[in-house]
This record gives C-alpha cells, sequence and structure tokens, in this order.
C-alpha cells in the first residue's frame, strides 16, 4: 500500500485554493455564486507588457533561461527598487522565480532547518506557516490583533526571539488584513533586529503599488538591518500578472546564492516569455496604475461602509492591498435553521451555503475571530456579496 510522506499529511492545503474549488464545484451545479476568496485582481494585464510577451515570442526567447533569472530583467529589477524603494541591490543579488511563493519558499529552505524557529505575525499570509513546515522548522506565531491594527510592535518581537529564532517572515502590505508598517513602525522592529544578526527577515512587499497612504515603505531602507532582510516583490498583484508567475528577491548575496541553488534542482528558471514581459513592468512609472488604484480604493470604502451597517461585525480599516479582514467572533454559538456557526470555518461555510458569497475563514491566517474578505470584484459585485452576507448574517439567532 502507498503511504504518504509525513512532511506531506503535516501540510494544510491552502485554505484560499480550498474555497475557490469549493465555489466553482457550486457553479458548475448552476449556482449563483459570488466568490471574494482569491486574491487575484479582475483587471487585465496592460497591453503595453502583453505587446512586450507578443515581441519576445516573435524574437524566439523560448529556450531554456538562466536559473536566476535573465541579466536584463534582473537589471530592471535592480533599478526598480532603487527608483520605488530607495534600495540598492545589483543584478548578483536579485533572484527571479516562478511566483513570490516560490522565491519565499527558496529563501525559507536555504536558511531553516529541523527545529529552528521562525517568527510569524498573525495574521499571516497562508502559506508562510506551511512553508517553514515543509523545511522542518517550527513557527512561532505573534498575535498581532485588531486593537493594535494587525501589526506587533519590537517589544513583541523582541519577546519572541529566543537563541533557536532564524527567521521572521511578514508582509507589508498585508494580506489578509491590508494593514501597511509605517517608516516609525518598521524602524521599531529594526531596532530590536540589529541586535540580533543572525535573525534573517523576508519582507513580503508583493503588494506594495495597492497602497492608499502614499509611499511605500521598505524594512531594507535601514542600513543596519539592510544585510538581514530578504526584499520579496512580483508582478502578480499591481500588474495584475497573476497567471504569468513571476516573483522576484533582492537579498545579501549569500542568501541570493543559495537560492538561485535550491531553485536550480527544483524548477530552473521561470517562463522566458514571462520574463521579458516583465521587464516592460519593471521599466513603467506606477503611475500609469493609477485608475486601478482608485478603483481598488473605492471598493474598500464600499465594503466598509457595508460592513459598518451589519451588527455583530467589527472591522478595522485597511490601507492597502485588496482585502478586508473583520472580527465576526459574536456570531459564534449562533444558529439558523440547525445550522450552528461554532467558528468562523463554519460562518465560511453558512454563508457559502446560505448566501452564495465564497470568503475564506481567518483561521487560515493565524486568526480564528476573523474571516477574509477580497474585494477585487467589480462594485455591482460588491454591492449584491455585501447584501447577501448581511440578510444571512441577520437570520443567526
Amino acid at each position: 500500500m502507498i503511504q504518504l510522506s509525513e512532511r506531506l499529511l503535516a501540510m494544510e492545503e491552502s485554505a484560499t485554493i480550498a474555497m475557490s474549488r469549493k465555489s466553482r464545484e457550486l457553479k458548475a451545479e448552476g449556482k449563483d455564486v459570488i466568490s471574494l476568496s482569491l486574491g487575484e485582481p479582475d483587471f487585465f494585464t496592460p497591453e503595453f507588457i502583453k505587446d512586450a510577451a507578443k515581441k519576445a515570442m516573435d524574437d524566439n526567447f523560448t529556450m531554456y533561461t538562466p536559473v536566476p533569472g535573465y541579466d536584463d530583467l534582473r537589471e530592471s529589477i535592480s533599478r526598480k527598487f532603487n527608483r520605488d524603494n530607495g534600495l540598492n541591490y545589483t543584478k548578483d543579488q536579485i533572484v527571479v522565480s516562478t511566483g513570490a511563493k516560490q522565491s519565499i519558499a527558496n529563501v525559507v529552505l536555504s536558511i531553516v532547518g529541523p527545529g529552528d524557529e521562525v517568527i510569524v505575525p498573525a495574521p499571516y499570509w497562508v502559506s508562510y506557516v506551511e512553508i517553514v513546515k515543509v523545511a522542518e522548522g517550527t513557527p512561532v506565531v505573534i498575535n498581532a490583533g485588531i486593537e493594535n491594527d494587525f501589526k506587533i510592535n519590537g517589544k513583541q518581537l523582541e519577546a519572541a526571539i529566543t537563541p533557536k529564532t532564524k527567521m521572521l517572515i511578514f508582509s507589508t502590505p498585508c494580506n489578509p488584513t491590508g494593514s501597511v508598517y509605517t517608516k516609525e513602525e518598521l524602524r521599531d522592529l529594526a531596532d530590536v533586529l540589529v541586535k540580533y544578526p543572525n535573525i534573517v527577515v523576508i519582507s513580503d512587499e508583493i503588494y506594495e503599488l495597492i497602497n492608499f497612504i502614499g509611499k511605500h515603505e521598505s524594512l531594507a531602507q535601514f542600513p543596519e538591518v539592510y544585510d538581514q532582510v530578504v526584499t520579496v516583490n512580483g508582478v502578480s498583484k499591481a500588474w495584475a500578472m497573476t497567471g504569468w508567475r513571476l516573483g522576484y528577491i533582492g537579498a545579501p548575496k549569500l542568501i541570493a546564492d543559495a537560492c538561485n541553488k535550491v531553485q536550480g534542482q527544483f524548477t530552473s528558471g521561470t517562463c522566458s516569455i514571462t520574463q521579458k514581459a516583465s521587464i516592460a513592468a519593471m521599466d513603467a512609472d506606477p503611475a500609469v496604475l493609477k485608475d486601478m488604484i482608485v478603483a481598488f480604493n473605492n471598493r474598500r470604502r464600499l465594503v466598509l461602509a457595508a460592513l459598518n451597517e451589519m451588527d455583530g461585525v467589527r472591522a478595522n480599516v485597511p490601507v492597502g492591498a485588496f482585502y478586508v479582514f473583520p472580527d465576526v467572533s459574536t456570531f459564534f454559538g449562533k444558529s439558523y435553521n440547525g445550522t450552528v456557526v461554532k467558528d468562523a470555518n463554519d460562518l465560511c461555510l453558512y454563508l457559502l451555503a446560505e448566501a452564495l458569497v465564497a470568503l475564506v475563514s481567518g483561521d487560515a491566517f493565524g486568526d480564528p475571530n476573523c474571516i477574509r474578505i477580497s474585494y477585487a470584484a467589480s462594485e455591482e459585485t460588491l454591492t449584491e456579496a455585501m447584501k447577501r452576507i448581511k440578510l444571512a448574517l441577520e437570520k443567526l439567532n
């Protein structure tokens, strides 16, 4: 009899992908399901990027690529880091991967071993903890909480550090909360990290350009921790290139070389056409995304206004990404038509069945009191979804 590995059995299925699958199954049955579960922009890839891809095909860029990425792409990423973030990463400090998820996995597998501790502020993106577990590390979760705008401070960070701590993983803007760390808040974390030069930080900045408060701030901007920080980014979110699959890191050369080695044995270099198209994205002025950012901001306001009209729902005000992460714990223990809502998982299943709206439980993100709502959908769709959710919640007693 075939036996699956302990590594696999210890791994949880991605909750976002699982809920997306359930909503597709209901749609296939003819149900009018609104899915707000996936973190995918509903915009199309800009034409100038698609034109660059077409040219790459016409120019026959269809062969194997260098493991860390084409030189001209890495040079364009280097310019982007300098232009947008004030970060000086040379080409040799940059590794291009098949999505930012692989970028993060490369770093974790390069640094973390059995028994090593990795600090993960909660709420966190669903894959952080699972990637750490694959590396046989031990996730150490710091609960941030809605009252702290879902962000940790230096005091909390230092309290979680032990002699076994090897890494900190966090995102800003954050998936699932939409919270954004200010320069002062990052400075507070840097003041702690500088005392522990053996700790590597993965700063996941994939939502960098979807920011409603102005300038994005990067942890690596502080010179004293620059050599400890791996800055992760990619083209999926802001450039609406989810299916193209390209992420990248800027890192100390030792870590970049290690990721190059890991990737060389797993996938080698990512898609040649995607890489050439991504050069166009890296070289573009982010101002071309203005209309998309305005649309996301309008949707954010719409969803927040609707949530504020729902008794028992408590939401902070996210200022980045395209998610709201409301606390729904007041509904736990309530029921309707024999269905008892014990937790956020039950509430999501109830809303899928009763309202035909697919959301994701906060339990998957490290906060079991919340649910994640993606507002990467049209205003018309969001208005209908919020109406359905409100009616379904009012039935619980």
